[in-house]
């Protein structure tokens, strides 16, 4: 699904133009995004919870070389899914 998609149903479902759909989606993806640049854990109650995960440094292979690298520590987002979304998935 795309975010056009998204919009289109999410708009169809709440009965609200896809102009307000739209605005709805892009609020809730930078409030997310905000949340997570902070460090924060985003749990929604039956979907999941959006959090961040520190990796460590590590030693990787260039595939068209074979030549060994090291590949830098970062910060990365988790997603675990919750109930009510594995049940219905």
């Amino acid at each position: 699904m795309t975010k056009a998609e998204l919009i289109d149903k999410m708009a169809k479902d709440a009965v609200v133009s896809k102009a307000a759909a739209g605005k709805a989606l892009t609020a809730f993806t930078k409030a997310v995004s905000g949340a997570l640049k902070k460090g924060d854990k985003i749990a929604l109650i039956g979907f999941g919870t959006f959090s961040v995960a520190k990796r460590k440094a590590r030693k990787g292979r260039n595939p068209q070389t074979g030549k060994e690298i090291t590949i830098k520590a970062r910060k990365v987002v988790k997603f675990k899914a919750g109930a009510a979304l594995k049940k219905s998935v």
